[in-house]
């Protein structure tokens, strides 16, 4: 019996095996239909069928992964609570031993991290409400393996500290003088990836630890733990450690204030290394961004390294290519240059201007940027404009009293001999209408339009061209409304000629960038100057009408959306009665729209603009929108139930607890439910009659 009993256990775990391989299958049928295999296994007999599987060296590495992976995951699902009720004790046990086991038999480097990875989960979940670890032996576990005699073991101890560092729970108050000797002791350990790892164990601990107390503690450690990074830093092994450092710098700055000098010297020394990689440079200046952040007092008392840390940015921002694709790129990608030092520089720099302020970081910027503005290499002009734009709003109290003289600065650049230079010099005059406003609109307007209108004509930079109509909005959308309307006749002219221009264009080339802010900003000066606009509503409607009707695939989305955005704007600026001519049509366009939302994939534009689009329409027109509400409620109130499958996480700890090779994938959810949802409370509020 008991050989028969073997047999079907073989059999067992050999169908078992199969179900893994098959969840490992680029075949999406395949794929999904183990997925509903394994799903229907109740989680008693998945956790040891998976830990047998992760032990079986017969299996092939791939499955033994995905065996770990599915481990971590099943505890990443389970609190302590769920741990008992779902999971027999006599299981659990076994389970918690052989993963243990497991940890110290493996010899694949990438598996065993895998199995560490989930037997720190299987510890958190074994942490009840009042933080006792009901799994007392992992924590003898993890103390027994912090010997420098056994590193491989060490190594994978740190590990699981840096993953879960709550894995002590209560227990912690009788172990911390013993735990800190230890991860002090792998901080000397002549084994670096030991060493390393006990930064990062380190860093991690800390910034778990809320009681200061416990973080003092640790004072002691940091110069050494400030050794075993510039050790990696020399060596630029391992990014992780900076990027657990940065984790540190944001969540417990003050521990840093005793070695502040040395950690910025050490930064500033790596981004000047020429040979180390943009990440390592780009995370450098990260560290003193973020403590900058989190510690404004702190690093405004570094005098002697605040025009160095500028100066830094500003070498960053030197970094731009001339790329051919830019000049004749037709759409913009959202992720465009995100990753390169240039625009680290730019973000890094408005980040040190919004923390530290004008005094702090203005001086370094005067005394930095008109020589580069003098210079005959267009890389300088360029950041020397592009960092205006980047510490306006941080500096806006002191440069409010020479706005006069940055703008005389900047303006002469927008007939710059260099594209990338006048796009810069409008990006300067967009931004810094948006961070002055209205201040900067009502003194310098005699000076801004012209010159944006000027740039406007730059038909031979489309790229350009489009970023000055795209300053234009920047500059109407916060403009007195009697300023704009002494320069409207010039405006509409101007934008009037390159609409035609670019319509024509459109249909013979199939370009749309310019054409597309063009009617942005059409908008945006309809709804500035309201009802004055009726006399120049003719000149604009017909086509934008043509293009509602006619941009209907796929690349034409975003022009199409901005256009229902432009007649709803215009239509709400002019009022009904001018309007209520083209009414009817636009409705009919609108329901045409409405009616293909269906087939809409969900990333498309013109789904959020139809939903504000309707709103308007709404206002417009009045009770007479009663007759669309049937149509038009159905989907709106479907949007506004949307019910995403999804974890909602804070992005801060995303990273550390959910990985990709775990099968989660990460994205960025656009606001589309918040949005229709204010929406419908508008219209409700501010229409009732038209619901009676």
């Amino acid at each position: 019996e008991g050989g028969g009993c073997g047999v079907l256990y073989r059999k067992k775990m050999a169908n078992f095996e199969v179900i893994l391989a098959a969840l490992l299958s680029p075949d999406n049928t395949t794929r999904s239909q183990a997925e509903e295999e394994f799903g229907k296994i109740p989680v008693s007999v998945k956790l040891p069928n998976l830990v047998t599987m992760l032990r079986t060296h017969g299996a092939s590495d791939e499955v033994r992964t995905m065996a770990a992976v599915l481990l971590r995951r099943i505890f990443l699902q389970l609190e302590y609570k769920d741990l008992e009720e779902e999971v027999d004790r006599g299981v659990l046990q076994r389970c918690r031993e052989e993963l243990l086991m497991a940890i110290q038999a493996e010899e694949h480097n990438s598996i065993r991290r895998k199995i560490c990875d989930a037997t720190a989960e299987l510890a958190r979940s074994s942490i009840d409400d009042d933080n006792q670890n009901h799994w007392p032996e992992v924590l003898q576990f993890l103390l027994q393996c912090c010997n420098v005699a056994h590193p491989r073991l060490f190594q994978s101890a740190l590990y699981m500290i840096s993953v879960v560092p709550g894995i002590f729970g209560v227990q912690l108050d009788y172990c911390l003088d013993t735990l800190k000797q230890l991860l002090v002791q792998a901080l000397s350990c002549n084994d670096l990836e030991v060493s390393f790892e006990a930064f990062k164990a380190i860093c991690s601990f800390l910034v778990f630890m809320e009681s200061n107390p416990v973080k003092n503690r640790f004072a002691d450690a940091l110069p050494l733990m400030l050794q075993v990074l510039h050790k990696n830093l020399e060596l630029h092994s391992d990014e992780s450690l900076l990027k657990s450092f940065i984790d540190l710098s944001e969540h417990c700055p003050k521990f840093l204030r005793n070695q502040l000098d040395t950690i910025v010297d050490l930064m500033l020394n790596m981004m000047a290394t020429v040979e180390a990689e943009d990440l390592w440079k780009q995370l450098s200046l990260e560290v003193i961004v973020t403590i900058a952040e989190n510690a404004p007092a702190m690093m405004r008392k570094q005098h002697r390294f605040l025009p160095k840390i500028v100066t830094k940015c500003l070498q960053f921002m030197l970094e731009v290519e001339d790329d051919p694709d830019w000049l004749t790129a037709d759409v913009i990608n959202d992720d465009e240059d995100l990753e390169g030092n240039s625009i680290t520089g730019e973000t890094s720099l408005d980040r040190l201007a919004n923390a530290l302020g004008g005094r702090a970081i203005l001086p370094h910027i005067i005394s930095s940027v008109p020589q580069l503005l003098q210079s005959m290499d267009w890389h300088c002009r360029h950041a020397a404009l592009m960092a205006i734009s980047a510490v306006g709003e941080g500096c806006e109290k002191e440069m409010t009293p020479i706005l006069g003289d940055v703008v005389n600065a900047v303006l002469p650049f927008c007939h710059d001999q260099h594209h990338r230079v006048r796009y810069a010099a409008c990006n300067a005059l967009g931004q810094m209408a948006n961070d002055f406003a209205p201040g900067l609109q009502k003194k310098q307007h005699d000076k801004i339009i012209p010159a944006l209108l000027m740039v406007l004509d730059d038909f031979q930079t489309p790229r350009v061209q489009a970023h000055a109509g795209a300053a234009l909005v920047n500059f109407c959308e916060q403009c007195p409304k009697s300023i704009l309307l002494d320069y409207l006749e010039v405006i509409v002219a101007k934008l009037e000629n390159v609409f035609r221009v670019k319509l024509d264009e459109l249909l013979q080339k199939g370009t749309k960038l310019v054409l597309e802010q063009i009617v942005t900003t059409t908008a945006t000066v309809a709804d500035t100057v309201e009802e004055n606009f009726v006399a120049y509503y003719d000149r604009f409607m017909p086509r934008l009408k043509y293009i509602m009707a006619n941009a209907i695939t796929k690349d034409y989305r975003l022009l199409r959306g901005k256009t229902i955005e432009c007649i709803s704007l215009i239509g709400l600026a002019v009022g009904q009665e001018k309007f209520m001519q083209d009414a009817q049509e636009v409705m009919d366009l609108l329901l045409k729209v409405q009616l293909q939302q269906g087939e809409m994939e969900a990333d498309d534009p013109q789904i959020s603009y139809m939903i504000s689009a309707w709103a308007r329409m709404c206002k417009i027109i009045g009770s007479g929108f009663v007759q669309y509400l049937p149509v038009v409620m159905g989907p709106l109130l479907q949007a506004a139930s949307i019910k995403p499958e999804i974890v909602i996480l804070d992005s801060a700890d995303a990273e550390q607890q959910y990985s990709e090779e775990d099968g989660w994938e990460f994205v960025t959810l656009a606001d589309q439910v918040s949005y229709v949802c204010a929406y419908v409370c508008m219209w409700t509020r501010g229409y009732r009659h038209v619901w009676v």
